[in-house]
């Protein structure tokens, strides 16, 4: 087990730990940045392969094979940055002298978001924008600034998903152009992937490339104070280092689509960075452009995502799902969703509609792909019999 301890560089600061393979455990601890994840080229390599071997390459060929990757780059960084932001916020903190007595401080942090809506609708993570955020300010491209900008909303602290949403209310008259949104479910590892941000919260528009390394990557972040825990499930994991200023920025794909939310990195380690599939928020993005507000949906239940090791140690017929095991807690909250659609311990869930659950996509990001008020068909396995259930998703209590 590799523990690297590893500050981070921006306010809000947070402390990343414990990162989880779904297949093996792993711990690493990670720091949450405002940050920008790049990718390490491919596109020379792979045309080379299907030509013959690089040796046998003229020069000319290669020198065609980096300029068009550079001219591909060069033209998705001019059509989707125009619609990334860079954030500068101000936040009110409490924090202890060596006494043990709080004060007050002023803090103040830099990340990035990207525009969703011409209505002024940006979306950034959490921790650019926290509870105590009491200024903000946002900035185009061109280096028009907004400084008339409130939250909309941001995912509760226990929440696997690190998003907030941010609402322009004065445009001063400027058209915004909205990115595309793309279909992370299709991305594979080696993907090529372009992240765009404002880097170190000082370079705006900073662009870096490289490929997708891995997914389903879970990761549990604390902050400075280790009193803070926040876990983050199913994210992306790039080949590119993260900078100071990037968190909220667009992870997006070849053909200028954004697949992912810049949200993390490896402390300590390189290339290790890691971003959140766009699909598991275009739930809270519907929910946010249609009614103005942030609501979350939740189902009401405690469960493991199924590996292989624990459907061996509980002795399941299955080995992907979400199991509702036995525990001391009530695995199955009074009053929920799953309460009321007739969930019980035990209970191995392995569909929500067609989205299957597995090491792609665990309940919780299955389940936040959907609108509260929304009805889904789970797929359920119990004492080794398949059957439907029918649940209508609620608000997320203390959201």
């Amino acid at each position: 087990m590799a523990i690297i301890q590893i500050n981070r560089p921006n306010i809000p600061k947070l402390n990343v730990a414990n990162l989880k393979n779904r297949r093996f455990a792993k711990r690493i601890v990670l720091i949450l940045v405002c940050g920008l994840v790049g990718f390490g080229g491919g596109l020379l390599g792979a045309q080379v392969n299907k030509g013959g071997n690089l040796a046998q390459t003229t020069t000319a060929q290669k020198q065609q094979y980096v300029s068009s990757e550079g001219q591909l780059i060069a033209q998705i960084a001019k059509d989707v940055g125009q619609s990334v932001v860079s954030i500068e916020a101000q936040s009110q903190t409490s924090v202890q002298d060596i006494f043990g007595f709080s004060f007050p401080q002023q803090q103040t942090g830099a990340g990035t978001g990207f525009i969703v809506s011409d209505s002024g609708i940006v979306v950034t993570n959490r921790h650019v924008v926290p509870a105590g955020t009491t200024d903000m300010s946002v900035t185009l491209s061109d280096g028009t600034k907004f400084t008339d900008v409130k939250v909309i909303g941001r995912t509760s602290q226990s929440s696997s998903l690190d998003v907030a949403f941010l609402k322009i209310n004065d445009l001063k008259g400027k058209k915004l152009t909205p990115v595309t949104l793309g279909d992370s479910s299709k991305m594979q590892v080696g993907d090529r992937v372009i992240a765009i941000g404002n880097a170190l919260g000082q370079f705006q528009n900073t662009v870096t490339s490289g490929i997708i390394s891995g997914y389903g990557r879970d990761v549990t972040a604390t902050d400075q104070t280790g009193l803070g825990t926040e876990t983050l499930s199913d994210l992306f994991q790039t080949d590119a280092a993260i900078n100071p200023g990037n968190s909220g920025g667009p992870l997006v794909n070849i053909s200028g689509e954004v697949i992912g939310i810049n949200t993390a990195v490896a402390g300590g380690a390189q290339n290790i960075g890691f971003a959140i599939p766009v699909n598991d928020i275009k739930g809270l993005i519907e929910g946010v452009l249609a009614d103005g507000e942030l609501k979350q949906p939740y189902l009401g239940v405690r469960y493991l995502s199924l590996t292989d090791d624990i459907a061996y140690q509980y002795n399941l017929s299955v080995n992907r799902g979400a199991y509702i095991a036995p525990s001391n807690q009530t695995s199955v909250l009074p009053d929920s969703p799953a309460d009321k659609a007739g969930l019980k311990e035990k209970d191995i869930i392995t569909k929500v509609n067609n989205i299957a659950i597995d090491d792609k996509t665990n309940l919780s990001s299955a389940l936040s792909r959907f609108r509260v008020g929304d009805s889904v068909k789970l797929t359920v396995i119990r004492a080794g019999k398949t059957m439907t259930l029918n649940a209508i998703l609620e608000v997320a209590p203390n959201q």
